[in-house]
């Protein structure tokens, strides 16, 4: 199976995810950028607010879609450990690495929340969405930073992912909904016809969207 666009993935995933629209006060949580159109076409479908999980890959020098790491927003690191050992990295490239890109998702998180207050999800019922997965080192991240802020249950929802990924991230979170489980499995874009680069604009645009206006309390047009 593969997917017009993210438009599209985000469709089916709503679909298969119909039983969270009856979670009190669930929230829909995209990692950007590329997840904020899947997350904003189930948020629209479900009636749910939208917001943003902000995660950064720590890619590997020179290797950069390999990921040996990641962090998300208050303080959540995830390592891979083997992949750092057996590729040489030292601690030094590796801070270096994770300075620039908690200096990146700082950026993202005033470009994209604003002034909104932090997020505030004790006890909230989450659904985490992103345009898919290969390593799961975002997700993973994701995930934790949800746990850090007490959301429960939290569920993860992805258009496509590897099994290996899938098996990990289902035990992770509380509940795993993969459109398409590739086997083999060569790479995200391979399951879409359009995997063109999600802009900032177009995050900032689907924020102040409906979805969103769920978040605050407005009444929708």
């Amino acid at each position: 199976m593969t997917f017009l666009d993210r438009k599209e993935a985000g469709r089916v995933l709503a679909k298969r995810l119909q039983g969270a629209q009856s979670r009190e006060g669930a929230w829909v949580l995209a990692l950007p950028r590329g997840g904020v159109p899947v997350a904003y076409e189930i948020a629209q479908a479900l009636h749910l607010p939208l917001d943003v999980m902000l995660v950064r890959k720590l890619g590997v020098p020179g290797h950069e879609e390999l990921a040996m790491g990641a962090i998300a927003s208050g303080g959540v690191r995830v390592m891979n450990d083997d992949i750092t050992r057996s590729l040489g990295i030292s601690q030094a490239v590796i801070d270096e690495i994770i300075a620039r890109e908690e200096h990146e998702l700082l950026r993202r998180e005033k470009l994209y929340r604003g002034d909104r207050p932090p997020l505030m999800l004790r006890n909230k019922p989450v659904i985490l969405v992103d345009d898919g997965a290969a390593t799961g080192a975002n997700m993973l991240a994701a995930i934790r930073a949800a746990r850090r802020l007490g959301a429960s249950p939290i569920t993860v929802a992805l258009p496509v992912a590897p099994f290996t990924t899938h098996e990990m991230l289902a035990g992770a979170a509380d509940e795993m909904v993969t459109a398409v489980i590739g086997d083999p499995f060569y790479g995200v874009g391979a399951f879409y016809e359009d995997f063109s680069q999600t802009s900032d604009d177009e995050v900032r645009k689907l924020m102040r969207g409906p979805a969103l206006a769920i978040a605050e309390g407005k009444p929708q047009p």
